[in-house]
């Protein structure tokens, strides 16, 4: 064969540093075009965005030539120093270190960008803890639950 052919879709979770109530409305509608021109940036697509005081979810198809650990490391620091420029009198802002990444298959890519776009619905029954422990758990990742909140 030729060439090589993927196809590649990433739902990530990331909140900001202690989980902290930092992204008010006025930085949240900034801030989502921001990330959106962070993933053109590197030659992918935002397929959904959405998320709400301290934390986001990003559905990303990515080529087939860059890792996701790049793409989330361009958009978690470009965006954190952008919003500490942009937005100075709101105070310091960090996002926490590392992210929840899962694969998603294209079958369901509808239903994860309903999922997203649900969100601020979504979190007045479930909280921020809940809803990561349970996203890790229907994909089947391992980890120990002490350390995802450290």
């Amino acid at each position: 064969m030729p060439s090589t052919f993927r196809q590649n879709y990433h739902h990530a979770v990331f909140s900001t540093r202690q989980r902290k109530y930092l992204i008010t409305l006025e930085i949240e509608v900034r801030l989502y075009p921001f990330l959106d021109g962070v993933v053109r940036d590197l030659r992918c697509t935002l397929m959904a965005i959405g998320g709400t005081r301290d934390h986001v979810h990003l559905l990303i198809r990515y080529r087939a030539d860059v890792s996701i650990s790049d793409v989330m490391r361009h958009i978690k620091g470009r965006s954190s120093k952008w919003i500490n420029d942009t937005f100075p009198k709101e105070g310091y802002f960090c996002w926490r270190e590392g992210y929840a990444g899962l694969t998603v298959s294209q079958s369901v890519v509808g239903d994860v960008e309903a999922y997203i776009a649900r969100q601020m619905e979504h979190h007045k029954r479930v909280d921020f803890r809940s809803e990561l422990l349970a996203l890790l758990r229907a994909h089947g990742v391992e980890f120990d639950e002490a350390d995802v909140f450290k």
